[in-house]
Formats: C-alpha cells, structure tokens, sequence
C-alpha cells in the first residue's frame, strides 16, 4: 500500500506544484488504483509515473472546486483512449455526476467504459468489498466537502506451521484446509480444529484523506489511529485567522489533530505558492515541533504505509 501525490498544490498550479490529487496504490494488495481529487492536467502527472490509467477504477472526490475537479474530463477521455475497458466508480458531492456528464457531452467524448457515480447523500460508510470499508464525513469548508477514511480489513492470521510440526502433521493439502480453520480428520484418526493452528488475525491499514476544511471534530474521527494521514495545510503558523477566513487549515492545527487523534505519520498537502523552498522547510518543521512524523509532501513523493 502506497500514496503517491500527483498535485500538492492550492488553488493554481504553480512551478513547483501542480493541483491537488493523491493516488492509494493498492497493486500488491488488490491490484487497483484509486485516486482521491483530480486537479487540472492530473493525467499529465500520471504520464511521469508508473501508474496505468486502466489500474484506476475508483475516484473519490472530496469537493467541488475546480482546483480538485478541471482534470477529470481528460483523464476520463484519456483512459479509454489508452484500452481502458473497466467500469470506474466516482463517488463525490452532489454535482459531480452533472459536471462530468455535462463535460463528455459538450465534447462529444465517447468513453470505452461505464461510469458509475455515487454522489454522497449521508455520512457513515460510502463503499464496502472484501477487503475494505471506506467511510465518509462532512468537513467545514465553503461548499460541501468531506473528508475519506479508507479502512483495510484484518488480514487472516499466519498458519502456526511449527506447532503443525511438533504435532506431526504433514505437511501438503491438508495445510490449506487447516489455513482455513476448518476442522480435519488426518490418516491416524485423529481429529484437529484448523483454529487452533492460525495465529492472531494482522489489523488491517488505515488511511485518512481529507478535502478543504477548517477545524472540525468530525477530522479527529476520521483520523483516528490513522497509519497515514493526508491534510491540508494552505497556511502557515501565524495564519489562523487567515485559515479561518478562507475556510482552510494551518499546519499548527493539522499537526495539533494529528496528535489528538493519534495518527502514526502526518502528509500535509494543498501547499500555497506562496511556500517554497526554506518557506516550505519552515511548514514542515513548524509541524514537527507539534508532531514528529509530519512531512510536507511534494509532487510525486511516494509514501509507503507497510502493515504494523
């Protein structure tokens, strides 16, 4: 599981960052990718990376602002122009379904595929598979944005092979059997319940992405006992009323609910042009002083969340 930021930018791209979208690289765990925003020229970002526009079949779209949004139409077009044929999901603000729809048809675009969009009509849990739960809450910003919390489910505990040995038990088929506790009769009579033979079960992955937003309880909620935790940081530490003003965050306050909610690391993004260089280094060690593991990520960073 990884995160790799196509946009950490706010607002306009500028050198040095373009537009606000992160990809969730789930290849070795569910070989997908998903994108959270989709900022102007995102599929441009994508070129420069290894990731396969057809891997994408999720997109989550935190709100409405062109600046998460203006990409979307070409990445769409591009990815059937590129052999993708698999349905993709967006899951968005209400709007989202006209504003994509509404581009295609202007442009006469014809995609290879179907989307299928659900347009968030409540908090609590958006989207549900064999492998993960996502949840969904309002953040506090000028139009309607929210925030996503990606929860991996456990993964199923290792087989206690040294303790099939000491029993000897031998090994072969009948070790996929017990892998899946059910309960087995071996060659001698004996009978033996798989459970016994599979170690505690690994708690799954969490991962927090947020849109815009001021400060919120509902940012601790979906950040707590985060594994990775992606806000926005437009201001800096002597920019609190600014933040408010505008309806963003700092990276005091981020780093402050990072601490709260007990996060392991901190990913701040939406970086405003104005913050490059020893600024941007500032951002960063600011947050620190707060919360150790905080990072100011650039475009094209990779994150890698391994399992605990």
């Amino acid at each position: 599981m990884q995160l790799e930021f196509l946009g950490t930018g706010a607002g306009s791209p500028g050198k040095f960052r373009n537009v606000t979208s992160v990809a969730l690289k789930l290849l070795d765990e569910s070989n997908e990718v998903w994108l959270f925003d989709c900022g102007e020229a995102t599929q441009h970002q994508i070129l420069k990376t290894n990731i396969k526009p057809r891997k994408i079949d999720k997109i989550f779209i935190t709100h409405l602002h062109g600046d998460h949004i203006f990409g979307l139409p070409g990445f769409l077009s591009s990815r059937s122009n590129q052999g993708g044929s698999e349905e993709l999901t967006i899951f968005g603000p209400t709007g989202i379904k006209d504003f994509v729809m509404t581009s295609l048809r202007i442009s006469e675009s014809k995609l290879s595929y179907r989307i299928k969009f659900v347009e968030i009509a409540q908090e609590g849990v958006l989207f549900e598979d064999q492998n993960y739960i996502v949840n969904v809450a309002e953040l506090d910003h000028r139009i309607k944005s929210y925030g996503f919390r990606v929860k991996e489910k456990d993964h199923s505990g290792e087989l206690l092979v040294d303790k099939l040995k000491e029993l000897a038990i031998p090994s072969g088929p009948i070790y996929g059997q017990i892998k899946q506790g059910k309960e087995v009769t071996l060659d001698d009579g004996r009978v033996i319940n798989g459970q016994d033979f599979i170690g505690k079960p690994q708690p799954g992955r969490v991962v927090t992405v947020l849109g815009d937003t001021r400060q919120t309880p509902n940012i601790e909620l979906l950040a707590k006992d985060a594994d990775a935790l992606v806000h926005e940081s437009t201001f800096g530490k002597q920019e609190g009323s600014l933040a408010r003003n505008y309806y963003h965050s700092t990276n005091i306050q981020a780093a402050k609910i990072a601490k709260q909610a007990n996060a392991r690391q901190l990913l701040l993004t939406h970086i405003s042009a104005r913050y490059t260089g020893k600024l941007s280094k500032q951002l960063e060690s600011d947050a620190k002083e707060i919360f150790s593991n905080s990072k100011v990520v650039r475009d094209f960073d990779i994150i890698d969340i391994p399992l605990p």
